[in-house]
């Protein structure tokens, strides 16, 4: 059984860092004059990389996360059957015990989607038009078109999507992956959140590293200027002073850690010295004039805005900010950050369907399978898992609320929607479970969210049951509600 704290509790932690090297005491500002920052032993390091209870098939992940829940029968589901009930209402019994967020039940009618579908790849996965880029990687993809979870709400549901409980206080997917396998640079974060749009409503709860050490909690990217904000240092304020009033804070931080024993002061001075090696790895990273003119336009870097931006999900240069995204995710990747999280809301459409969710597939096609090309043809996709997914799905009745006759949108729905894994071991060119005729509900190999979460740790060498952490005297994990690993989803 993973459990760090079980481990540390074979001796103290006082003995844990003063055994390390000439113990944590004696390393303060030498360890900052020699290698710029760099901890001076892996003991001493939350991040060293590690290893997890069996052979992984991935090393690192890119999770595009669509908040606001992109309609599954719009993009990934097609539903010719759906578009023949057009206008039709349901059967009394199947709606009588389902929550909506704002359908009202008694006037709710069917409601087809206009999109085109066609199949793609050699496996001849069926995705809708707005998806062509996407499409030319279908035979890398594994989709999954029966998934369900339990909240219908946004925060709730987004939460469940990423910490795997509708609650908060509880760690991140990322900050699991990161709390079992550590990190491969010394220079940045393992854990990066990269935005575009107006923001989820889940915000940072969606990136938290819970009741684990703020060591593993997600760090918040910027693609132009400053990476980080206040990550420079004042104009006069040189980096010799710099380096001698970080190495007294670090000695007096290391004279609390020795008498609370507490580590979330671990995380602090661990914190101080990422950022001070940051302030020189940061500026190179999102500094993208090294790459070639073909990279830059397979990412859509620099392509023209839309005419029209004010949508949900769309804004001053979120076609840009996108792009630049997903072309970072891939340089972050290759200096051994572990887990990217590539954010854009908001795909909430309760109305204005059709126009709406064109601005934001827009958006993230060509960039997506970009990414994906690249990653493949650096060599890097095989150990590299992309997950691209939403909280939940959107209903196939029409948005009536408030007694609109004229339906534009589509509610929350968290009885089926769809989501697609590539690359890191994932069993591509397949569609993974199937719903009904109407996209209701799953009718064949039904995915809750925590079998996503188990799957997703399985790639990465772990057993969901035994990476744990101990939290108020219970081992506590991703998967606690459940969750069984999916193998058909496993190359």
């Amino acid at each position: 059984m993973m459990n760090i704290n079980n481990e540390l509790r074979t001796k103290s932690r006082r003995d844990f860092f003063t055994s390390s090297a000439s113990g944590l005491g004696g390393l303060a500002l030498a360890s900052l004059l020699q290698g710029d920052g760099v901890w001076g032993a892996d003991q001493a390091n939350p991040l060293a990389p590690n290893f997890g209870h069996f052979a992984p098939k991935a090393k690192r992940c890119v999770f595009v996360f669509l908040a606001g829940a992109p309609s599954h029968v719009d993009l990934y589901d097609p539903k010719p059957v759906l578009q023949q009930r057009h206008g039709q209402g349901l059967p009394k019994e199947l709606t009588d015990k389902v929550r909506f967020a704002f359908i009202k039940k008694d006037s709710a009618i069917l409601m087809g989607s206009n999109r085109k579908f066609r199949p793609h790849g050699e496996c001849g996965m069926e995705l809708c038009d707005l998806l062509p880029n996407i499409g030319s990687c279908a035979d890398d993809i594994a989709l999954v078109r029966s998934m369900h979870t339990d909240a219908f709400n946004h925060h709730p549901a987004q939460l469940m999507m990423t910490t795997g409980v509708p609650r908060f206080g509880r760690p991140s997917m990322g900050s699991w992956l990161t709390y079992g396998l550590g990190c491969e640079t010394n220079d940045l974060p393992a854990y990066v959140v990269l935005s575009a749009g107006r923001g989820s409503s889940g915000g940072v709860s969606n990136w938290t590293s819970g009741f684990l050490p703020s060591t593993y909690e997600g760090v918040v990217f910027r693609g132009d200027g400053e990476p980080v904000l206040n990550l420079n240092s004042p104009q006069g304020y040189s980096r010799d002073m710099q380096k001698d009033s970080l190495g007294l804070i670090n000695s007096l931080n290391r004279i609390r850690l020795e008498q609370q024993q507490d580590t979330e002061i671990a995380s602090r001075i661990n914190s101080y010295e990422l950022a001070f090696r940051m302030q020189k790895a940061a500026p190179e990273l999102i500094d993208v004039s090294s790459e070639t003119q073909e990279t830059l336009d397979l990412y859509g870097v620099g392509r023209k805005e839309p005419e029209k931006t004010s949508f949900r999900g769309g804004g001053a240069n979120v076609y840009g900010q996108f792009s630049r995204n997903c072309l970072l995710a891939r340089r972050l990747l290759e200096r051994g950050v572990r887990f990217v999280t590539l954010m854009h809301a908001s795909w909430d459409h309760h109305s204005n369907l059709s126009e709406e969710i064109s601005y934001n597939a827009g958006m993230l096609d060509q960039p997506v399978a970009g990414l994906l090309k690249d990653l493949k043809r650096r060599g890097m996709l095989e150990d590299t898992l992309v997950i691209c997914a939403g909280e939940f799905g959107r209903t196939p009745l029409g948005e009536n609320r408030g007694g609109n006759k004229q339906n534009t949108g589509r509610d929350h729905h968290p009885y089926a929607y769809s989501l697609w894994m590539a690359g890191g071991g994932i069993k591509g060119g397949q569609v993974v479970g199937k719903t009904d005729d109407i996209g209701w509900a799953p009718v064949e190999d039904a995915v809750h969210v925590n079998d996503f979460h188990a799957t997703t740790l399985k790639l990465f060498g772990f057993d969901h049951h035994r990476l744990v952490h101990e939290f108020k005297g219970l081992n506590v994990r991703l998967t606690d509600q459940g969750g069984k690993v999916v193998e058909k989803l496993i190359a």
